[in-house]
């Protein structure tokens, strides 16, 4: 297939996965493309390091499906240009659809290393990383990032420069690293950026749970990165697909809902393993039944699943609740 990130935002507004530590693996993915075909799904960050070391021993970790996931974008991390390059290499060689670069995280242990949005206060070494990512492949090369360390006013200087460097698409958290998660996402710093650069693609990213919010924020931006906010909701990604795009949307049946948790959980163990995968899927059906009628009762029972049975049994009981 062929997939460039301006072939894709002249076609119409983009809908993306962002990488989430921890959650938008293999399964999450599918999911999210089984609920919207549209969106754009990012693997979780990946070291940079790791991957040109022992590219083997990591392979696991980007693992796709390749007939439901692409287009299928990997986000990796690190400091130095030279292993990028190596671990973009290996990544295009392993089938990926574009390489994301990491600078926006804002965890301590990511940041005190010297990697994620700690190179916003290092844009020679960040240009320098793109630079190197971009010579060493052919697929597509983007960049997340945040609207800065403190404040905004490195925003435009600093993606300057790493546009300078060949990244061919943009995506801003709406917060300062310092500000990690808290407060509101500022988009306004955005569309400034997207007035200076007009023809490169620009995505927002930060507060989105509707389609209301998508289309109130987008403005003049390429498109919209949704995080947290998925979260138990995959249908926000056809809700804000529809709305966007100007398409009737209709939320899903609790039947949907049912097969969706239900399909969620197979994928995860057909990916990891019934053992691992029933520990990881604790925290999606938390996400998942939130607000349903009875599922306060049932906390306890979902965070000690063990098997898919465990898994149809909560499904059930929430269904027999919102009937009574």
């Amino acid at each position: 297939m062929t997939f460039t990130w301006k072939h894709q935002a002249q076609k119409e507004s983009i809908v993306a996965l962002a990488p989430m530590d921890g959650y938008t693996d293999s399964a999450y993915r599918q999911i999210v493309k089984i609920v919207e075909p549209r969106t754009i799904v990012f693997c979780e960050f990946v070291s940079a390091d790791g991957l040109s070391r022992a590219p083997k021993k990591m392979e696991r970790l980007v693992q796709f499906n390749p007939e439901i996931e692409r287009p299928y974008i990997v986000q990796i991390f690190g400091k130095n240009p030279e292993a990028f390059a190596e671990a973009a290499k290996f990544l295009e060689d392993f089938g990926v659809d574009g390489i994301d670069i990491n600078y926006g995280c804002p965890a301590r242990k990511v940041v005190g290393s010297g990697h994620g949005s700690d190179l916003i206060r290092n844009p020679c070494l960040a240009a320098e990383i793109v630079a190197a990512t971009k010579k060493s492949v052919s697929i597509p090369v983007s960049v997340k990032t945040r609207l800065g360390w403190h404040d905004e006013s490195t925003l435009i200087p600093f993606v300057g420069d790493i546009i300078s460097a060949g990244a061919e698409m943009i995506t801003i958290h709406g917060r300062t690293v310092k500000q990690a998660y808290s407060g509101e996402a500022n988009w306004n710093p955005m569309y400034e950026l997207k007035k200076k650069y007009p023809d490169i693609p620009i995505l927002g990213n930060g507060d989105i749970r509707s389609g209301a919010d998508a289309k109130e924020k987008i403005n003049i931006l390429n498109g919209v990165m949704i995080g947290r906010g998925s979260f138990g909701n995959p249908w926000i990604f056809r809700e804000v697909s529809c709305a966007l795009n100007n398409k009737h949307y209709s939320p899903p049946t609790t039947e949907e809902k049912g097969e969706i948790i239900r399909k969620h959980a197979e994928l995860l163990i057909q990916t990891k393993g019934q053992t691992r995968a029933m520990l990881e899927f604790r925290k999606h059906l938390l996400s998942f039944t939130k607000g349903f009628p009875g599922a306060r009762e049932l906390r306890g029972h979902m965070t000690s699943i063990e098997k898919i049975e465990d898994v149809e049994d909560v499904i059930q009981k929430i269904a027999t609740a919102q009937e009574l």
